[in-house]
C-alpha cells in the first residue's frame, strides 16, 4: 500500500462557493498522523566544508578578515552558507545539515503509540542498503523541536561589525543603482529593516529528539554508496509504529548529483558554471568576500535585492514556484551565472549554489471527499532533497572526494501536503533579532 500525496486546494470557485466549503470543512474532524517519518536527502560538491562556510577543514572561518579581538565580518556572517559545524568522519545524523562533500541521508521517525519509542528498523531498497536501516533515539537532546511541520525554523544570531556591501542579479558589469550599503557602526533599527529582507520557507525536517530514532544511529553508521539510489518501496517497523507503514520514494526525489560547479575569470568577472541536476526545481547562488577595506561583500544570482541568508537550505515547493516567477531563484534551465567585475575583489571570494529538488509529502489513508468523513490518517511522510556545491575561485579541485567516498513535542498536524504552506512574504529583521538566519544553525 502506498501513501497519496496531498496538496493544497486550488479552487476556480467563485466566492460563494469557497465560503460553502469553508463551511463545510468546519465540520470534518482531523485528526493527527498516528505516525510520522522525515528524510532528508543531500549532496555536497566542491571544496567539501564540513562547517557552514564550504571551507576545507583547518582554513578557519576568518578569510580577508584583519587580526584583533573582534569578530570580523567574514565570521560572523558564516551562515549565509546554510550549515552550522559539524564534521565529516564517518557518517553521522545531521550530514544533510552540515556534511562535507558526499551524498547523505538523515532519517526521524516518531510514533504516537509509543512516544518513547528508544528504536525502529527503516526497510529500504536493495539499490540504497542492505541490510534495513537501523534506527535508535538519542538518549538526550538540547534544543527545542518545533511543534509543527508547517512552522518556519528561524535562528537567533549576533550582530556583525564592520561595513556590508550587497549585490546582486547574474552580468559581467555591476549594475545601476549597486551596491546596497550597510555601516553597521550607525546603522539604525530602520537601515537594519531596510537592508536585510530575507526569504526563507524551511521547515522542520528530520530533527533528533528523546523517543524518535534517528538513521544514522550510534550502531549504525554505514555511508551512503557512491551509486546508491532511494527510489523503490520504503517501510517502518518498531514497536507502537502502525501496520503498512510503507511508501514508495519515485525518481524526483533521489539522491542528486553533484553540481560539480566551476569558475573562471571573465575579463574580471566570475563565471559560474555547474553540470544541470535533472530533477531540480530551481537554483540559487550566493558569493561572500571582503576587500581591502575591511568591508564584507555579499552578491547573490537574485533579480531583487536579496542576501540570500536563508535560501541555501531546504525550501517548500510552493516556495520555491513563487521565487522562481519573482526571479530570486534561476530557473532550472540554467547551468551559468556571472558575478558582476570586481565585485569579489582582490581578495576573491567562496562562493555556493543550491539546487532545491522537490519536496514529497505523503500521508495515508488520504483525505476523505466527505467533509462529514473523520480523517485519522495512519501515517505520513516527508522527503526534502537538494543538492549544494562549494567554491574559491581558482580552487575548485582542492579538496574533491575520492572516486568511492558516498554518505551516506507533541505534533497536531497530519504532514500529508506535497507542497507545504504559502511561502511567507519576506520578512524584515527586528532590532531585537539582528540579523536572523545569518550565523549557524
Amino acid at each position: 500500500m502506498s501513501g497519496t500525496p496531498h496538496g493544497f486546494l486550488k479552487s476556480a470557485f467563485g466566492a460563494a462557493a469557497l465560503l460553502a466549503f469553508a463551511a463545510s470543512a468546519q465540520q470534518q474532524v482531523v485528526r493527527p498522523p498516528q505516525a510520522l517519518a522525515w528524510i532528508d536527502v543531500a549532496t555536497f560538491s566542491g571544496m567539501g566544508m564540513p562547517a557552514g562556510m564550504g571551507m576545507p577543514a583547518g582554513m578557519g572561518m576568518g578569510m580577508g578578515g584583519g587580526g584583533g579581538g573582534g569578530a570580523n565580518p567574514l565570521s560572523t556572517l558564516g551562515g549565509l552558507f546554510g550549515g552550522g559545524g559539524g564534521g565529516t568522519d564517518g557518517n553521522r545524523f545531521a550530514n544533510t545539515q552540515a556534511g562535507g562533500a558526499g551524498r547523505w541521508v538523515d532519517v526521524t521517525l516518531f510514533t504516537r503509540a509509543n512516544p518513547s519509542l528508544g528504536e525502529a528498523q527503516q526497510a529500504v531498497p536493495a539499490g540504497f542498503l542492505s541490510p534495513a536501516l537501523k534506527l535508535e533515539a538519542p538518549k538526550q537532546t538540547r534544543g527545542r523541536v518545533p511543534d509543527n511541520d508547517d512552522t518556519v525554523v528561524e535562528h537567533d544570531n549576533e550582530r556583525p561589525k564592520g561595513r556590508i556591501l550587497l549585490y546582486w542579479g547574474c552580468g559581467s558589469a555591476v549594475r545601476a543603482g549597486q551596491p546596497k550599503v550597510l555601516d553597521m557602526a550607525t546603522a539604525s533599527a530602520a537601515d537594519l529593516t531596510n537592508f536585510f529582507v530575507v526569504r526563507r520557507a524551511t521547515q522542520r525536517g528530520t530533527h533528533a529528539a528523546v523517543g524518535r530514532p534517528v538513521w544514522p544511529s550510534l550502531t549504525d553508521t554505514r555511508m551512503v554508496p557512491a551509486n546508491a539510489s532511494l527510489v523503490g518501496e520504503h517501510s517502518y517497523s518498531g514497536s507502537g509504529v502502525p501496520e503498512g507503514f510503507r511508501f514508495q520514494i519515485p525518481a524526483a526525489q533521489d539522491l542528486m548529483p553533484a553540481l560539480n560547479l566551476k569558475t573562471q575569470d571573465a575579463n574580471g568577472a566570475t563565471q559560474l558554471n555547474w553540470t544541470a541536476a535533472p530533477t531540480a526545481r530551481a537554483y540559487f547562488a550566493a558569493a561572500m568576500g571582503s576587500n581591502q577595506r575591511e568591508e564584507m561583500v555579499l552578491w547573490t544570482s537574485s533579480e531583487l535585492p536579496e542576501t540570500g541568508m536563508g535560501l541555501v537550505d531546504y525550501q517548500t515547493n510552493v516556495a520555491v514556484d513563487r521565487w522562481l516567477r519573482e526571479k530570486v531563484l534561476l530557473a532550472p534551465s540554467t547551468t551559468t551565472c556571472t558575478v558582476p567585475k570586481g565585485v569579489l575583489g582582490k581578495e576573491g571570494g567562496m562562493l555556493r549554489l543550491i539546487a532545491y529538488g522537490s519536496e514529497l509529502n505523503l500521508v495515508h489513508p488520504p483525505r476523505p471527499a466527505d467533509p462529514k468523513a473523520p480523517w485519522e490518517p495512519a501515517w505520513a511522510a516527508k522527503v526534502r532533497v537538494n543538492s549544494v556545491a562549494t567554491a574559491i575561485p581558482g580552487m575548485e579541485d582542492a579538496d574533491e572526494p575520492p572516486a568511492h567516498r558516498g554518505s551516506a513535542g507533541e505534533d497536531t498536524a497530519p504532514a500529508g501536503r506535497s507542497d507545504g504552506p504559502a511561502p511567507p512574504e519576506p520578512t524584515r529583521t527586528s532590532p531585537l533579532n539582528i540579523l536572523r538566519g545569518i550565523l549557524g544553525r
